[in-house]
């Protein structure tokens, strides 16, 4: 994640949960010190019922904690080792 690595506190974790026949969001769940900046967006995938191809491929602001929702759901598909450390 690189807002954690800029941070220099890469300890936590973010987790999507997902339909695994329609790759519909169920649910998403953040443990780190700024969890709370993940709160809006992960409304917003909620309510709009998006899928995890949607997140994966979609705009995020680099820098911010939002922005690891998109990479956890880059992992759905992705092997993470092979993304940049600036996915």
């Amino acid at each position: 994640m690189p807002r954690a690595i800029v941070n220099r506190d890469t300890r936590g974790f973010i987790k999507v949960v997902a339909d695994a026949d329609t790759g519909q969001i169920l649910g998403i769940t953040a443990v780190t010190k700024d969890a709370g900046e993940l709160a809006a967006a992960g409304v917003w995938i909620l309510q709009a019922g998006m899928i995890i191809e949607q997140v994966a491929h979609s705009w995020a602001p680099y820098l911010t904690m939002a922005e690891g929702i998109r990479i956890a759901a880059q992992s759905f598909t992705t092997d993470v080792s092979k993304l940049s450390c600036c996915a």
